[in-house]
């Protein structure tokens, strides 16, 4: 069977979200609650207003205070971390619609249990009520079943409400996209936290016995879900303490909140984006902290030495020709060492990266050439510059012409070596930063011995 729960609007069992009971908060007490009852359960709202962390959607000019108050209310998809308050949200919304609310999750329901709900929904509709439908990791289901949604929502019979955790461009097909709003969710931030922490103080009429340093700590140790604070508070709450706890007690007694990364999803790429960003713009610090964080989030640090290396071919290039080989040592050094000695040999790369000169125009050059590659066909090289093994050869100007550079005036003989026919081009246009300074010079020194070299015999320099 489905883990499908149906409610009216002022019931509900999710973090933030409706209250246990439709009691106004004002009026909730310790007291009232069962023994066991655990805190985030007593602390969820009773109205959209008292959600925290979400001002862009729930604040006065917030999009859903805005849809709600012009009635018309659309179907959404709630995109965020754990413990933001995505069902929360979806609760308060169905009684501040005056829906009925019914919940499904994909991890447990299948295509009957659609039906089941759709017959429902149509049936309370003909009473003149409509139904919130919220689907919980609504990622989850497989782009048929996310179909099965299309008609019903289109017709009115449901307001469809999915929570994800993953990136709905990547998770849900374009059809059911096309027909709901996606609303973001933000990672709830320190101010958030800390109201959070007064509010648990005031349910249970206890301060937590923490330093402003340890109270700080504990806001950091959530990492942004709320649920997970609670959770923590109370732990810390029955514990028996002589003292306030600091930041390195606290952590003895705490388990931190697990980082939040799939190595194949869409957190992955973030934080390679970020880690790559951050040399781009030549910050070292801000590179290793997104360096630190993926390898805390578990990823292979062989991934990470091959995303280095490509960075130092496409990003520093020659404006620091070291980069390259000193990517490959790094690399070979963390295959020797192993972990975790060999990332000290990765980390060293990504400082030297960071503050490395960059240039791409090595990158640049080469995707220029291969776009002249494709467009010339098969021209043939200049006839000076083609070997003659054979007499035949010989006879009919294979290498006739061809001037030995270091025997020319300053190792410099200026011929032509592009194909007859074809202008010359310029592919590498170094930018001047750190070595491609002295390349940029050389070059331009090179240009214009070739420019005063012109013959117009074999070995002539192209205009």
């Amino acid at each position: 069977m489905a883990a499908r729960r149906e409610t009216s609007p002022g019931q509900g069992d999710d973090l933030f979200g409706s209250p246990a009971q439709d009691i106004p908060k004002s009026t909730r007490s310790a007291g009232a609650h069962a023994p066991t009852q655990p805190l985030a359960d007593r602390l969820r709202p009773a109205r959209l207003e008292d959600v925290v962390g979400q001002d862009q959607l729930l604040g006065p000019n917030g999009a859903l205070t805005l849809m709600l108050e012009r009635g018309s209310l659309a179907s959404l998809i709630l995109w965020g971390g754990p413990g933001v308050g995505k069902t929360t949200i979806a609760r308060l919304l169905a009684k501040a619609a005056n829906l009925r609310f019914t919940q499904i999750s994909a991890v447990f329901s299948g295509v009957a249990d659609l039906k089941k709900v759709f017959e429902e929904a149509r049936a309370y509709a003909q009473t003149g009520r409509g139904t919130l439908l919220f689907v919980d990791e609504i990622h989850r289901f497989n782009r048929a079943q996310q179909d099965g949604f299309l008609p019903v929502v289109e017709d009115g019979t449901v307001v469809l409400v999915g929570a994800t955790t993953e990136n709905p461009s990547f998770a849900l097909n374009s059809a059911l996209l096309s027909r709901c709003q996606v609303m973001v969710l933000r990672r709830l931030d320190d101010p958030a936290l800390e109201a959070l922490l007064v509010r648990a103080e005031e349910e249970t009429g206890r301060t937590l016995p923490l330093t402003e340093a340890g109270r700080a700590t504990l806001r950091a140790m959530a990492d942004g879900d709320g649920r997970y604070l609670l959770n923590m508070v109370e732990q810390i709450l029955s514990l028996k303490t002589a003292k306030p706890l600091d930041p390195q007690e606290l952590a003895r007694l705490l388990a931190k909140r697990a980082v939040l990364y799939d190595k194949d999803r869409e957190e992955h790429y973030n934080l390679i984006s970020a880690l790559h960003k951050s040399l781009r713009g030549s910050d070292p610090d801000a590179a290793l902290y997104w360096f630190a964080r993926m390898l805390e989030g578990g990823q292979d640090p062989r991934y990470l030495a091959r995303r280095l290396t490509r960075f130092a071919a496409e990003d520093v290039g020659m404006a620091d020709p070291s980069a390259l080989p000193l990517a490959i040592a790094a690399w070979e050094t963390y295959e020797r060492l192993g972990s975790p000695e060999g990332e000290l040999a990765l980390a060293q790369l990504v400082v030297h990266l960071g503050t490395a000169p960059k240039s791409n125009a090595v990158y640049k050059a080469y995707g220029a050439a291969r776009r002249a590659a494709k467009a010339t066909g098969s021209l043939m090289p200049p006839a000076h510059i083609l070997n003659a093994p054979t007499k035949l050869m010989q006879d009919i100007g294979y290498g006739d012409g061809y001037q030995y550079d270091h025997d020319a005036e300053e190792g410099f003989s200026g011929q032509n070596y592009f194909p007859d026919g074809m202008k010359r081009q310029r592919f590498y246009n170094p930018t001047g930063r750190g070595y491609e300074h002295e390349v940029r010079r050389r070059l331009d020194t090179w240009a214009k011995m070739r420019a005063s070299r012109a013959t117009g015999g074999p070995g002539r320099t192209a205009p």
